[in-house]
C-alpha cells in the first residue's frame, strides 16, 4: 500500500495457483479510517494481466516504486522467465504509452518446460526501494509454505537505475541468475521470505518478512 495523489493506492493480485491466469489490479481510499465519513475502497480494475501461452511472466506480487524523476514504476512477478518492472501512467491506474518494460531478476529456467509451467527457476516477490544513490532490489528464492520442507530466502541487489541492471555483493547480474542471500531459514525459523521495508528515519529502515516459526510449523 502507498500513499500519492492525496489517498492510498492498493496494489493486489488474483491468480489461479501455479498458473500464470493471473492480474494485478488497484483500488483506493482517501483514508484508512474506517470510522471516517471518507471512508470507501474504490475498485479501479486490472492493471496488469498475464495468460498461459501468451506470457512467460505472472502478474502477481505487484510493488509501487518512483524513480529520481518522479515516474511511477510497478514491479511483479513470479517463476517463470523473471521478474518485471513496467511504466505506469501518473494516476497509477494504467501503464503508460509507449510501453516500457524491463526483466529486472531471472534464474536460469529449462527450455524443455511447457510454456504453461512455472518452471524450476524459483524467484518472486520483487521489493524496491532507493537508499542514498542505489535502488535496491530485495526478492524471494526457492520455494515457501511447505513448513520444514521451505527453502524461501530473500536475496538482494543494487542498480544506480530502477530499470537495472540490478548486481550482487560480488558483481553478478541479477538478471543472470545473481544475487547476495540476505536472509534465510535458520535452527528457529522454516524459510524467510516476501519482504517489504518502510523508513523511520534517514538511519533506521524497517525490515518486515514472513516466516515460519520450527517449534510451532503451523503458526506465521
Amino acid at each position: 500500500m502507498s500513499f500519492h495523489n492525496g489517498q492510498y493506492y492498493l496494489f493486489y493480485s488474483v491468480s489461479a495457483f501455479a498458473k500464470n491466469t493471473s492480474a494485478i489490479a488497484v483500488a483506493t481510499n482517501k483514508t484508512l479510517n474506517p470510522d471516517d465519513k471518507n471512508y470507501r475502497w474504490e475498485d479501479h480494475g486490472i492493471v496488469i494481466e498475464s495468460f498461459p501461452n501468451r506470457d512467460l511472466w505472472n502478474a502477481i506480487d505487484p510493488n509501487l516504486v518512483y524513480d529520481e524523476n518522479n515516474m511511477p514504476w510497478l514491479a511483479f512477478g513470479s517463476f517463470w522467465n523473471g521478474l518485471k518492472l513496467v511504466k505506469l501512467n501518473a494516476d497509477l491506474l494504467s501503464i503508460a504509452n509507449p510501453q516500457e518494460w524491463h526483466t529486472i531478476a531471472r534464474r536460469e529456467r529449462s527450455f524443455e518446460l511447457d510454456d504453461t509451467d512455472p518452471g524450476n527457476a524459483a524467484l518472486e516477490a520483487p521489493f524496491i526501494f532507493k537508499k542514498n544513490d542505489y535502488y535496491y532490489l530485495f526478492l524471494s528464492w526457492d520455494l515457501c509454505c511447505r513448513g520444514e520442507k521451505s527453502t524461501y530466502k530473500i536475496v538482494v541487489g543494487r542498480s544506480k537505475t530502477v530499470q537495472g541492471p540490478y548486481v550482487d555483493a560480488i558483481g553478478k547480474s541479477l538478471n543472470d541468475g545473481g544475487g547476495t542471500i540476505l536472509l534465510q531459514g535458520n535452527q528457529n525459523w522454516y524459510g524467510s521470505a516476501t519482504t517489504a521495508h518502510t523508513h523511520l528515519t534517514e538511519k533506521i529502515i524497517w525490515f518486515f518478512t514472513h516466516t515460519t516459526l520450527r517449534k510451532k510449523a503451523h503458526q506465521n
